[in-house]
């Protein structure tokens, strides 16, 4: 059976930056502060007219265009997302319609900051299997629409930013080599935006007790953060039989500059093998490994033949490790 390759990749980041200095003006914090604790200088914000989809389709056309295929040879459109157009139906289908593809399966898949690769080992099943010869996986987020200036804990982290990849067959040897996917719910409120749901439908109580914006348990997350992205990581390397000096590249979630090195010395991994744009573009969870992927490919970065490693962790929470050839 083949396995999947990325064929193309495109991203899509609104125009608007903001900066420590501007998160200054909104709430109790410093650029020092907020340097120091996550290595973030500057994050964007969509706009009033930006929407996860609108966004979503402009990186998809990127990638689609990479690929050399057209939207009508869509088997498959997974939309890995947390921030949603809506919540019914799925933003998939909005993206389905206005690239115009065919009527093919598409739908949403949240596992957060893990999303981008829980969707790409999703979509590796399909072509594995014969069910899809190629598919779009979108790792789309607008969480400025979640943040509480309240909370600095929080609001100086995430940001927006929407990524894709194109998948279809891949020819021997490249492709995915190894993937692990996990998720414990014990941790499910170590990192959740409490209303909006069936739990806590919206309401005028639920607005003013501000139980639609993001909590995080950040100093609770950081050691599981360590801990399973280092034991994920080494599993798939050890599957594919490859060792750490054999990367040419790993790419972490972009959670923060802290998790980031503390992985990379945990594994062994040599500083300038590791690729992170945090300091630009903050958290964008489910988007920041694929933007990682399209700023290498389109710099130059990534080469034909080039041995990746993808990991990330997320609210649920959710992890897990990605290796390939490309």
């Amino acid at each position: 059976m083949p396995s999947a390759t990325i064929l193309g990749t495109g991203a899509a980041l609104p125009a608007k930056v903001v900066t420590n200095a501007d998160l200054e003006k909104l709430v109790e914090t410093s650029d020092q502060w907020i340097t120091e604790r996550t290595g973030i200088k500057e994050r964007r914000h969509a706009s009033s007219e930006e929407t996860t989809s609108s966004l979503s389709v402009l990186a998809s056309r990127r990638a689609l265009e990479m690929a050399g295929i057209g939207p009508r040879d869509l088997d498959l459109i997974i939309c890995s997302t947390i921030s949603p157009d809506m919540p019914l139906p799925s933003t998939a289908s909005f993206i389905q319609r206005e690239l115009g593809a065919r009527s093919c399966c598409a739908f949403d898949l949240a596992a957060a900051c893990s999303g981008f690769l829980f969707g790409v080992t999703v979509a590796d099943q399909f072509i594995r299997t014969e069910k899809a010869k190629y598919a779009l996986v979108i790792g789309a987020e607008l969480l400025s629409r979640y943040l509480d200036y309240k909370d600095r804990a929080t609001c100086v982290i995430f940001g927006d930013g929407v990524a894709a990849g194109v998948l279809g067959p891949a020819a021997t040897p490249s492709g995915i080599l190894a993937a692990e996917m996990h998720t414990n719910g014990a941790y499910a409120d170590h990192l959740y935006i409490p209303a909006g749901g069936t739990v806590k439908p919206a309401s005028c109580e639920t607005v003013r007790a501000r139980d639609h914006y993001i909590k995080m348990r950040g100093n609770e997350l950081f050691k599981v953060a360590v801990r399973s992205l280092e034991e994920v990581s080494r599993r798939v390397m050890e599957q594919a039989k490859v060792c750490p000096d054999q990367l040419d590249l790993f790419i972490p979630h972009q959670a923060n500059q802290r998790i980031t090195e503390a992985v990379r010395g945990r594994l062994g991994v040599s500083s300038e093998k590791v690729y992170s744009n945090i300091s630009r573009v903050g958290n964008t969870s489910s988007a920041s490994i694929p933007i990682c992927l399209d700023e290498c490919v389109r710099s130059g970065r990534i080469q034909r033949g080039d041995l990746i490693l993808m990991a990330a962790f997320g609210a649920g929470v959710t992890w897990g490790a990605l290796l390939m050839r490309w």
